[in-house]
């Protein structure tokens, strides 16, 4: 049976990586990025933007999914730019449509960004429960709009 791309991003995810590399990497080599490189990039974007709470890295890894194999590469190439909007507005219509929301503090109902926020994210332990699932859903949105 043939693992799907959702199953392998949690996997990465459940591995240790974060949330944004997790869905960047699982779709970077099909889109011609190598996986170490797309770890490196998605690195930072992890736990809302660096730890800070913000936009959940599992949207960010697909936003930088869509900007690989949309993004424009010719300054006035609108209708690439227009394409990757539209891919990326879906992916967080669909996402909000789930979740409610996109911002991780919003997502977990405490702010990470602070001792007290990640002292409670790991009492609930919503890194194994929650964002596994913030991760599947955004990996299946991906998929079916690229």
């Amino acid at each position: 049976m043939e693992i799907s791309r959702a199953d392998d991003a949690v996997a990465c995810f459940n591995c240790g990586f974060s949330c944004s590399q997790a869905i960047f990497s699982t779709y970077a080599e099909q889109l011609g990025l190598d996986k170490q490189t797309a770890l490196k990039i998605s690195g930072p974007f992890g736990g809302g933007m660096a730890g800070m709470g913000d936009t959940c890295g599992a949207v960010t890894g697909a936003f930088m999914a869509i900007g690989l194999k949309c993004g424009k590469t010719i300054a006035d190439d609108d209708d690439a730019k227009r394409k990757t909007y539209e891919l990326a507005k879906e992916l967080v219509e669909r996402f909000k449509a789930l979740h409610g929301s996109i911002i991780c503090r919003e997502l977990a109902g405490c702010d990470i960004s602070t001792p007290e926020g990640k002292r409670e994210f790991d009492e609930k332990r919503l890194g194994s429960t929650l964002c596994p699932k913030l991760v599947r859903d955004a990996a299946e949105i991906l998929e079916g709009i690229l």
